[in-house]
């Protein structure tokens, strides 16, 4: 056989070589896409749970401050009506004198 009967040959296999290796090139920028984009996602959910658990860190403290609130209400009330009584006392007190 000589080289010209094998060219047919030789040029399939190079055409079927040049087919797999693109093949294989497509894949491997599918695969590293696939990594990416996963990588990507990743990366936002975890930024999506940090808020989440910021703004229930955020929640506690308002409901926190907010019994704190209710508390110095009623304590104020308390105070007003004690110092309302007071002022009664020294009103007599100026008035026996």
């Amino acid at each position: 056989m000589d080289i010209v009967a094998l060219a047919p040959f030789i040029t399939v296999v190079a055409a079927l070589n040049g087919i797999a290796l693109g093949w294989m090139g497509r894949s491997r920028k599918m695969n590293q896409d696939l990594e990416r984009r996963a990588s990507a996602d990743a990366f936002q959910r975890a930024d999506v749970e940090y808020i989440k658990r910021g703004v229930d860190d955020i929640r506690l403290e308002q409901n926190s401050q907010g019994k704190r609130i209710d508390e110095l209400t009623e304590r104020v009330t308390r105070v007003e009506e004690s110092v309302k009584q007071a002022h009664k006392r020294l009103d007599r007190l100026n008035d026996e004198k």
